[in-house]
């Protein structure tokens, strides 16, 4: 089982959807695929919102951080085959606080685990913070996909995210940004596809665009592979997908 993560410090930069829609990709590959929405938002359950309304009440973050409800009592089926969810809830947006109080240090890893023998990709769709659960999620993920908008104030993020790294020694090879909500007509965006950054290594080849059928997301519910497959953004997400997989040799 693989487990990846995609997280940025800034919210509005295509984090939710490039976890939604490499989520669906991987699931209409035949990966049986776990996404977790721990962003207490909800954005990526909302997208799924037919099936995860369909779930029992959530237990309390307490609970789940205590042992008392395993975590697989929280994930819910999807329409898609191959794809469960465990949806966002309320509770969670104290998780760092129960991870604080009860965790035992390796709490993400223990939960993931037993996951194994039913999924063979885990996605995680984070809140954009810096915290104990950011340093369980970049210490047991296997890759980090990190979205950026070209623009300065992107890399100021990404050079907050780099430091946290280093401070708490954590692996920086798992880290890959990708370059997110592209707008060729201006200047700036064009800059960094020619020439990126130096301080962005290993950054994923592609991008994806900044394009109106990533918004559609939200009137069809669904990944833009299903109601618009020949489209721009479509065709990136699978470039990215297809990336991802040589990577994570799946």
């Amino acid at each position: 089982m693989k487990v990846i993560a995609f997280h940025n410090l800034k919210g509005g930069v295509g984090k939710t959807a490039a976890a939604v829609n490499i989520a669906q990709l991987a699931a209409d590959d035949g990966v049986p695929t776990l996404l977790w929405d721990l962003d207490a938002q909800g954005a990526t359950s909302w997208y799924f919102a037919p099936e995860a309304a369909k779930a029992r009440s959530q237990p309390k973050a307490a609970r789940v951080v205590k042992g008392k409800t395993p975590i697989g009592h929280l994930i819910t089926s999807t329409a898609t085959t191959c794809l469960d969810l465990i949806p966002a809830d309320p509770s969670f947006r104290n998780i760092d606080l129960q991870l604080e109080k009860h965790g035992a240090g390796n709490t993400l890893r223990q939960w993931l685990e037993p996951m194994d023998e039913d999924y063979g990709l885990v996605i995680l769709d984070c809140p954009p913070t810096l915290s104990r659960l950011a340093e369980e999620i970049f210490a047991v993920a296997d890759k980090i996909y990190v979205p950026l908008i070209p623009t300065w104030l992107s890399m100021n993020s990404w050079e907050q995210e780099q430091a946290f790294i280093t401070d708490k020694n954590l692996d920086k090879k798992k880290f890959a940004p990708f370059l997110s909500m592209v707008d060729r007509r201006k200047s700036l965006h064009r800059e960094f596809l020619d020439t990126p950054p130096k301080a962005l290594k290993r950054l994923l080849a592609g991008y994806i665009p900044y394009a109106s059928d990533v918004e559609r997301m939200g009137e069809h519910r669904s990944a833009v592979s299903h109601f618009a497959p020949r489209s721009t953004a479509a065709l990136a997400y699978q470039l990215m997908w297809k990336n991802m997989k040589k990577q994570l040799k799946l």
